[in-house]
């Protein structure tokens, strides 16, 4: 949600903060700007839409210059426009970008406009570059103005500021927002994550929340909360730019689909041996408290608490643990009763949901044992923030509808139940059944993907439709849950689910010939109830397509079309009847013509309310 992307060099940086920008493009946006100083002029350019008609923009203008911030804004306050687009400019003097909210941005608005400052966007934003224009004009260089700034505002925020008289220095602060700073040689960068400065540097330090950084080519001071000048380590990244790329595929999801053995068996790598998950793979601290945990509360948004939702069921049945979940922007406006011995476990890909952030914050004082993340950025927020954590290695992904984050966090989250589970009522002997069917999860996977020309046969008879309903008996109503939210979110067709046993009670009503109903339907104890469902649309002329396992003998007759896939075991069938409606979602999406890696209105990572 928002990208920020800032230099200063000994070099133009047109072309870093251009690259920068559409390495970003992934978290979703409106519009895009630049803004570069030269001979101590802001030269600024924003355009609606894509970073392309940016580029074409900036290209044909020659804009140039060694210092300069760029950002792609998501709309929040203030509609899609040109003027709403950052950076923000005050007095010709200073240009700032920003993510997050500015909560109390009225109140200083109504201040700066009492002063005789001139707004000329909807954006909270143009609030900070005021702020800091104001304390420029009380004498104060950049970092005292942004400092100074920082106590004036509340809510969410990472900021990047430019001014024209210093013309070889960048100033930038983070408070809730992600904010990262590439250390090259000669030359420095700012960006919201590290994906966005791949081409120019693999060496990063990952700002805490309150830290204020004054940067030159040459030099890096970073001021924590207290605004005393501290060392943050600098990390060396083990991506590379080409493992953001696409490669040989049109699309980024599709290229996330396909990667998901790989991804797989690296969460699991040394994490099952001789048949067993050691307490270890949660951190050095997970001794000390696994044998005092008697409950789970899992805390999630979007396509990760479906992942929470299926792990209620493994925890319960397999660990013998009670788990509760609970969609962490609800969880974090009412009242509490912790019972004792519960572990707070959070899940995200990014690392930087703003949400479950803030009830990570909320938990520590409310008497968890302890905390631990589920997570895909080893630097991320979520993980510093968390007692324990145990992280997916899903690799980059850039496609906002997640893949590979998911099915990799569902083998995490199992690995956490076999962990919990040997200290309540799980055998040896269950352990290394469970150890084994997780090792085989990589080839079924393939063994699905070999499916997709069938799958995509799916996808032509339901892409003229308006609607869809998804349907799931038990640990499969989750995966119905994300599957309909894959097709609603790429493909713009309304899809909705629910668990099988719930038809006759209000959904049945919807069922027709122009209602295609998808149902997933492994070969588990409640097969025979499901079958008894599908038969109630089929005699209501209803279309289905059922994804079923292999030997179940579940026939296409009578209106129903059937696609088979391989046997796995019960209790991670989820993982596996995820892959096909991933794939159904897909093709969908491009047979329609939508914009499948970036679908309108929606963010990669969503880092505010």
């Amino acid at each position: 949600m928002c990208g920020i992307v800032g230099a200063v060099a000994q070099r133009d940086v047109d072309l870093i903060l251009l690259e920068g920008l559409r390495r970003l493009e992934y978290r979703g946006y409106d519009s895009a700007g630049i803004a570069i100083i030269m001979d101590n002029v802001i030269n600024r350019i924003r355009s609606v839409g894509k970073v392309a008609e940016l580029d074409k923009r900036v290209t044909n203008e020659g804009l140039k210059g060694q210092l300069g911030i760029a950002h792609t804004r998501w709309a929040t306050h203030g509609e899609p426009t040109e003027n709403n687009a950052h950076p923000h400019i005050c007095n010709k003097h200073v240009a700032v970008v920003h993510n997050g909210i500015i909560e109390n941005y009225e109140s200083l608005k109504k201040e700066q406009l009492e002063k005789g400052f001139r707004f000329t966007s909807d954006t909270d934003t143009e609030v900070i570059a005021h702020q800091i224009e104001y304390y420029l004009t009380q004498g104060d260089d950049l970092l005292a103005a942004v400092k100074k700034t920082t106590g004036d505002i509340e809510g969410a925020y990472a900021i990047g500021a430019i001014v024209t008289d210093e013309p070889d220095h960048l100033v930038c602060a983070r408070k809730g927002s992600p904010l990262v700073i590439g250390i090259g040689l000669g030359e420095n960068f700012i960006a919201s994550d590290v994906q966005a400065l791949l081409p120019v540097t693999q060496n990063f330090i990952y700002l805490d929340n309150g830290d204020i950084a004054d940067i030159t080519r040459e030099k890096v001071t970073i001021f924590d909360v207290d605004d005393a000048v501290v060392g943050r380590e600098v990390k060396r990244s083990e991506l590379s730019a080409s493992e953001v790329g696409k490669g040989n595929f049109k699309h980024y999801m599709l290229k996330e689909i396909y990667e998901q053995p790989k991804a797989i068996t690296d969460t699991l790598e040394g994490r099952i041996i001789s048949g067993a998950v050691p307490e270890n793979i949660l951190g050095p601290k997970a001794g000390e408290l696994l044998n005092k945990i008697n409950s789970v509360q899992i805390i999630a948004c979007g396509t990760s608490f479906h992942a929470g939702l299926i792990a209620k069921y493994w925890f319960e049945s397999i660990a013998g643990i009670r788990c509760d979940i609970e969609v962490a922007s609800e969880y974090r406006y009412r009242k509490h009763v912790v019972s004792d011995g519960c572990l707070f476990v959070t899940i995200s890909q990014s690392g930087e949901t703003a949400d479950t952030l803030a009830a990570l914050m909320m938990a520590k004082d409310l008497g968890y044992i302890g905390s631990l993340a589920i997570c895909n950025v080893p630097e991320s927020s979520l993980i510093r923030e968390s007692d324990l954590s145990l992280m997916t290695r899903a690799g980059p992904e850039i496609g906002v509808a997640s893949t590979k984050a998911f099915t990799t966090q569902l083998i995490a989250l199992m690995l956490l139940v076999i962990v919990l589970g040997k200290q309540k009522k799980l055998s040896e002997s269950q352990e290394q059944q469970l150890c084994h069917a997780l090792q085989t999860i990589p080839g079924i996977t393939e063994n699905v993907l070999d499916l997709d020309s069938e799958i995509e046969a799916f996808a032509e008879m339901i892409s003229e439709k308006s609607h869809a309903l998804f349907l799931g008996r038990g640990i499969e109503y989750p995966v119905a849950l994300e599957g309909a939210l894959k097709l609603k979110e790429i493909s713009y067709i309304h899809a909705e689910a629910y668990p099988a046993g719930e038809l006759k009670h209000g959904p049945l009503a919807l069922v027709d010939a122009d209602m295609p109903v998808i149902a997933v339907a492994p070969n588990d104890e409640l097969l025979e109830k499901l079958k008894s469902n599908l038969e109630e649309v089929r005699a209501r002329g209803g279309e289905l397509f059922v994804f079923a396992d292999e030997e179940t003998m579940l026939d296409a007759a009578d209106g129903a079309k059937v696609i088979g896939i391989p046997r796995v075991d019960d209790a991670l069938s989820p993982i596996i009847y995820t892959v096909p409606l991933q794939l159904l979602a897909y093709h969908t999406a491009v047979m329609k013509g939508t914009d499948v890696d970036q679908p309108r209105n929606l963010a990669k990572s969503v880092t505010v309310e």
